[in-house]
Parts: C-alpha cells; structure tokens; sequence
C-alpha cells in the first residue's frame, strides 16, 4: 500500500475558482493527477479555519483518483511559524499512526505549508518518525495543472557521489589523528578510524590506555584539533597529569578555590575545569587522581557543575572529558583506589593504544615523522644514508628489540642521532654509537634486603619504584601477626573512606602479583619460613 502524507496549502492549493480551477497549479490535487503514481491512502494535514478548502481538494482528489482514500487530518496551529509549536503538533500527528515501513511505502509531500512545517516534516522524516521518502511537486508549462514531481530519498549511502565524499572526509579525519603519518598496522588503523568516528559524532568521555610513551597525549590533541577543525568546540584543551596532583593542591588546580581557602590560598583561582569549559579536559595518568577529586569529578561530569574549595556558590563548566592511564582501572577499583561509578562513566568509549613493539611495521613511517619534527623544530634538514638507514631499521624491527619506551624512545633516539649528525647526514658511525648506547649493559640495581623470595627472573623486569613498594609491603607483613593484621596496618587510612572493607583481600591480591601467599611474604629474612 501507497501512504501519502501531506498538508493543505492554504495558498496553493486554493488558485482558482469554479471550473478553472481545473487549469491551474494546485500541488494537493496534481499529485493525484500522476498517471505513474497512485496513493491508496492520502493523509491532509489541515488547519480548521480552511475546512471549506480542505472538502474542495478532497473532492478533487477524489475525482483524479477515484480509488484513493482521503483522510482528512485537522490539526490547529495557533501560529504556523512558531518552530516548537508546528514540531510538537507534527510529532503527536506521527505518534497517532503506527507507521510500519516495512509493511507501507510512505511519502512525506514537502511542497505546502510554511517553510517551518516544510522543515518540521524532514526532521520527523530524517528520525524515522515519519517514515517513507520525501516528494516534491512544482508546475510545467506544458501541463500546468499537473505539473511535474520529484521523489528525494535521505538514505545517502544510496548516492555515490555523496559516499565518497564521506568516505574521503572520514579518511583525510583519520590521517589527522595520526598526525599524517601512513601506518601500516591493520589493528591501529581500525581503532583510528573507530575514534575519528566517536570524535566527530559524541561528546562523551573517552578513556585511553595504553603504556607510556605509546601516544595517549598526542592523540587526545588530535581529537580535539579534530573537533575544533570540525567546529564542534569554542574552548581550550586544558592538559593535567594528576599524578603531579596531590590534596588541597590537586582540589584547587581541577576545582578552583576562593581567597583564604587554604593556608596559601592568597587569592581566588578558577580551576581547570572552568577553563575548559567550552572544549576538552584532558586527565592524564588518572588513576592517580585522589578518591575525594574522583567524586567531584563524576559529579561535575554528570551535571555539569562544580564546587570550588571554599565557597558555597556552584561553578559551571560543560566540557568532554578524556582520560589516559596506563594502569589497570578494574584491579585498582578491587583494591579501593578508584571509584566503580567514576570508571562507569568514563568508560564509555575507551580506546587500548598498542605499545610500538606490537606496531613494528609502523616503525619506518615513524621514523620519517621524528625525522620531520626535528626538522621543524631546529630548522635543520636531517636524512639517513642508505647504510645507516638500513643498520637503524634493522635494529629497530629485532623482535629482541623491546621499545619499553614506545614512541618516546624512538623519538629520543631520533633526536640524538638528528642532532649529532654532520652535514645534515645520519652515517652509519652516528647510528653504530646510538646503538651500542641503547644496548650497553644495563645498571644494576640497588640491594633490597628482604626481596630475596621473589620468583627467579621478577625482579629484574620490576621498576624501582615497585622494589621499594614491595618492600615496605613485605617488612610490615613479617612484624605482622596474621594475614588480617598486616591488612590493617597497610590499608589504616584508606579503609576508613570504605563502608565495608576486607584488608587481607586486598594484601593477598597484592601479594598475588608477585607469585607470593602471606606465608612466603611473613617469612623472616634468609629463613626458610620457621619463625
């Protein structure tokens, strides 16, 4: 079955009078003169004033095309031009029917009416409200009255001209985001092409983890050059790293303080959040932020507003938040360092950015990028010679090759060899003492009493940063009578914070990291676990 929807025009369909006006224009009548196209079913929209139009239309309809049904659909407007009135009475008209596309072939006339109804029935068309396709009639010379009409489908992946400039958009978008550099990599390349489409059509949080050096700063730029190229945003991109945050310090440089706030406190300050309102708060490392701030933010996420340390007037800020970390979120809302409902939130689209051992062949390509922002920077045009290209290359893909660094590494080694090179030249001399710097023996590290019932091969994979955590860990848990006991000692200030807690839980997770049980942790030093 055939539907048509369409409203009177209070104009055009009311040239001429008597017989003549069988020889003018009429648009509601000369779709109904089509010999091509027949309606079975004809809804006319009308205002109730112009009931005696409506009955003269109908019944020419009706005499064009005997077997059509006209559905008379009176509908008041109090004013014709108000947008948010006409839309509303359109919309309850498109509730009233249970249009099933699939079943129908519907068509949205869009010739009569006001400009605004003309525009308030593509809306309802383009959201499926109205389903069907758009028809457009104007008249001829040669036959007036009947004039000629147009179908418009908005299905636009149907129009191949238009999808290819889509497709071209989408793809000059996602060279942005990588800097324009032509990676090869299949699996990063669908993730860019999967973020330039989050980045173009919401304004949710993004979170982006990855390890360090593998380009979460870079690209949360991309994305907000992106958005403003695209002008989706008119403010800043504000950077923090909240691991450089700590108390009364980490609440005023996100939040914002009034004077006297503090002890420091000498005068107001805005906070970040209120200076990126408008654009894109990038939250770096954010699973260092304190679980005090993580329950501002959320709220100032959600809602939109925010209260600065010392005062009792909310500020607000509409900005889209993207986070960075390369710590696992889950484990670190087991142990009741980040907050399940702020992960929830943030974590609505969220992006792993490989390291670059795992993206080798985007290397060479990388390679001639580093070579290129050297160039920028120092003004200096710098090249490998073929050896010393080959030597670097040959290196660089060794899956001995470990790129702990990512793209940092790669970068900083660039930079050394750009700037120590002569005559604008990389020779293989430059690359053979840049290599033998990276692969000389590694310094050894400091001795840790104690750590001496690590699993073989642990500690040397382990960051001196978690040597001495461990080791603190595991001196308390050998002064410490039982599992609970060390559990309490090490968790006393967080688990005030928590309703309910579960301490020796969370020690033997942490234990469990390292291949250990509280029995091997509370053995005394050198013993063999007799105490």
């Amino acid at each position: 079955m055939k539907i048509l929807i369409s409203l009177l025009g209070s104009t055009l369909d009311a040239h001429g009078r008597g017989q003549g006006r069988w020889g003018v224009w009429r648009p509601s009548v000369a779709l109904a003169m089509q010999e091509e196209l027949h309606f079975d079913r004809y809804h006319l929209i009308y205002q109730p004033e112009f009931e005696n139009l409506q009955e003269v239309v109908a019944a020419d309809i009706h005499t064009c095309s005997p077997d059509t049904e006209v559905v008379p659909e009176p509908v008041p407007f109090a004013d014709p031009w108000d947008f948010e009135e006409v839309y509303s009475k359109l919309y309850d008209f498109s509730c009233k029917y249970n249009f099933a596309a699939e079943d129908h072939d519907y068509y949205i006339h869009i010739t009569t009416g006001t400009h605004v109804a003309q525009i308030c029935l593509f809306l309802l068309n383009e959201s499926h409200h109205l389903p069907g396709r758009l028809i457009q009639t104007q008249p001829t010379r040669r036959d007036c009255a009947r004039g000629s009409y147009r179908v418009i489908d908005l299905d636009l992946s149907r129009y191949d001209l238009l999808a290819k400039r889509f497709a071209e958009e989408q793809t000059r978008d996602a060279a942005f985001l990588k800097s324009g550099i032509a990676t090869r990599n299949e699996k990063f390349n669908k993730l860019i092409d999967t973020i330039e489409r989050v980045a173009v059509r919401s304004a949710e949080p993004i979170l982006l983890t990855g390890p360090t050096g593998a380009g979460k700063s870079q690209l949360a730029r991309r994305i907000y050059e992106l958005k403003k190229m695209n002008s989706q945003l008119r403010g800043p991109f504000v950077d923090v790293n909240c691991a450089t945050l700590r108390g009364d310090q980490a609440m005023s440089t996100l939040f914002g303080h009034k004077k006297g706030a503090f002890t420091g406190a000498a005068a107001d300050r805005a906070g970040l959040l209120k200076t990126a309102d408008g654009g894109i708060l990038f939250l770096d490392e954010i699973g260092e932020l304190g679980l005090d701030e993580q329950a501002m933010l959320l709220r100032a996420v959600e809602e939109k507003t925010f209260l600065p340390l010392g005062s009792d007037r909310e500020e607000n800020s509409s900005f889209q938040l993207i986070c960075g970390t390369n710590r696992d979120l889950e484990s670190a809302v087991e142990e009741g360092k980040f907050r399940a409902d702020l992960l929830a939130r943030i974590d609505l689209w969220h992006f792993a950015l490989p390291g670059l051992a795992e993206r080798r062949e985007d290397i060479e390509p990388n390679l001639d990028y580093e070579l290129a922002r050297f160039a920028k920077s120092s003004g200096k045009h710098v090249t490998f010679n073929k050896e010393a290209r080959a030597l670097f290359l040959e290196y660089a893909l060794s899956p001995s090759t470990r790129w702990e660094g990512n793209f940092r590494e790669l970068n900083a080694m660039v930079l050394r060899m750009a700037t120590l090179s002569s005559g604008g030249r990389i020779d293989l001399e430059t690359v053979r003492e840049e290599l033998a710097r990276k692969t000389a023996a590694p310094r050894k590290q400091p001795d840790f009493p104690g750590l001496d019932g690590l699993p073989p091969g642990l500690r040397e994979g382990m960051d001196l940063f978690e040597l001495i955590q461990l080791q603190g860990v595991l001196k308390v848990c050998r002064e410490s009578r039982n599992l609970a006991d060390a559990g309490k000692k090490l968790f006393a200030v967080s688990r005030r914070a928590r309703k309910s807690v579960n301490d020796s839980d969370r020690l033997s997770k942490y234990l469990a990291r390292y291949g250990l049980t509280f029995h091997d942790a509370s053995r005394p030093e050198g013993g063999d676990g007799r105490r």
